[in-house]
């Protein structure tokens, strides 16, 4: 069984920043594909970053490119998402999630079965 840990998140107002965080011992040992997903209320869940642990190969939405980096630190067995110049519509439960494999190059075709408990993040205008 893999656990995902999540910290951060939070309240901020537009063009602010928050930093999320996801945590699993397994992140050093085994390679997974890990992302971020983001669902707000009435619309679909949407993977906004992805990185592959193996060799931190990184994929990211078009509504966050430029805005948000994912990042592993190794040492502390963490993914995690800066969001930057934060937009209104970037207000979302955001879940870490996690496949025990590199990230296909396709988002379509990645899925995960790990998953986080969810972190509230709202942006106010």
């Amino acid at each position: 069984q893999v656990q995902l840990v999540e910290s951060g998140g939070g309240s901020v107002q537009a063009g602010g920043s928050l930093r999320l965080s996801c945590a699993s011992s397994l992140f050093s040992y085994r390679t997974f594909c890990v992302a971020w997903l983001r669902q707000a209320p009435g619309k679909e869940r949407e993977e906004v970053a992805a990185l592959s642990t193996y060799n931190s190969r990184t994929y990211y939405a078009e509504s966050v490119k430029g805005r948000f980096t994912i990042s592993l630190d190794s040492a502390k067995k963490t993914v995690s998402l800066q969001m930057n110049s934060l937009k209104p519509e970037d207000t979302a439960i955001y879940y870490c999630a996690a496949a025990g494999d590199i990230c296909y190059s396709d988002s379509s075709s990645r899925r995960y079965p790990y998953r986080g408990q969810g972190t509230q993040v709202t942006v106010s205008s």
